[in-house]
């Protein structure tokens, strides 16, 4: 049996349970966050606990668990478990009685094919409730994603009321013409800590960086369109709703994957 967190005292997974009858659990008044661990290290900690706060301040949460508390969580659940290389995830609920969890999964990892061949995407008309936010209020990701994977699609891309692609249900979006790279503006998307990684590596391999969201209807015309978030670095997109795209910019995309997994 796994080991958890609950308010800093380390239990047993299976007691990592949310009270159903509580106002904030019914009404998802909580946030989250997602972190690698590799080699018993926390990737990117501060920058995660940075975003946490900032979700909480968006959604005007209030919790007593300070920076300080979850990360000696964190380091007590390693050290508990043992743990190596996982996916944790710090999860908030707010309310009269706040709630701090810890939990860990396996990894996530994807096959190399993922990356050489790119992964297929399908189109979700839909804007996201307080994008900057990362919250738990995921139904229309949860609905996109589940549309995608019945298409055999890896990702479901979210297309605004203005026609612009956005962001994908757990990933940014971006595409590359020329020297330039096109993703949406900060204050439209969640600005996720890979995504600044991503820009970072962008720009030392010479693109340009343009906050204009590509167009759902003229995705076809850029070089090469690609997605990003925690668990995948940069990944290429091959097809979008049964079209394929350019591969002429897959090798610098990966170039920016590499850079994203070295800095981490």
């Amino acid at each position: 049996m796994r080991s958890a967190i609950r308010n800093t005292e380390l239990i047993r997974e299976d007691e990592a349970v949310l009270p159903v009858v509580s106002r904030e659990v019914q009404y998802s008044f909580s946030v989250y966050e997602a972190l690698r661990i590799t080699d018993g290290h926390v990737v990117h900690l501060d920058d995660h606990l940075k975003r946490l706060a900032a979700s909480c301040d968006d959604i005007g949460l209030v919790h007593h668990f300070s920076d300080d508390d979850i990360e000696k969580s964190l380091n007590k659940l390693i050290a508990a478990d043992g743990i190596s290389n996982a996916t944790a995830r710090i999860f908030v609920v707010g309310g009269p009685s706040p709630l701090l969890f810890i939990t860990y999964s396996d990894l996530l990892t994807y096959p190399d094919s993922y990356y050489t061949g790119g992964v297929k995407a399908t189109l979700y008309h839909g804007e996201r409730f307080m994008p900057q936010a990362k919250t738990s209020n995921l139904l229309m990701q949860y609905i996109a994603l589940e549309e995608a994977r019945r298409e055999g699609a890896f990702e479901a891309l979210l297309v605004d009321r203005n026609g612009e692609v956005l962001e994908g249900t757990r990933s940014n979006f971006y595409a590359i013409k020329g020297s330039r790279l096109y993703t949406a503006p900060d204050d439209k998307v969640l600005s996720g800590i890979t995504r600044i990684s991503v820009l970072k590596a962008a720009a030392e391999l010479g693109l340009e960086t343009v906050y204009e969201p590509p167009l759902a209807s003229n995705l076809a015309s850029y070089d090469s369109v690609f997605i990003s978030a925690t668990s995948m670095a940069a990944m290429p997109v091959s097809h979008i709703d049964g079209v394929e795209l350019g591969k002429g910019c897959w090798p610098l995309i990966l170039d920016i994957m590499r850079l994203v997994r070295k800095w981490e």
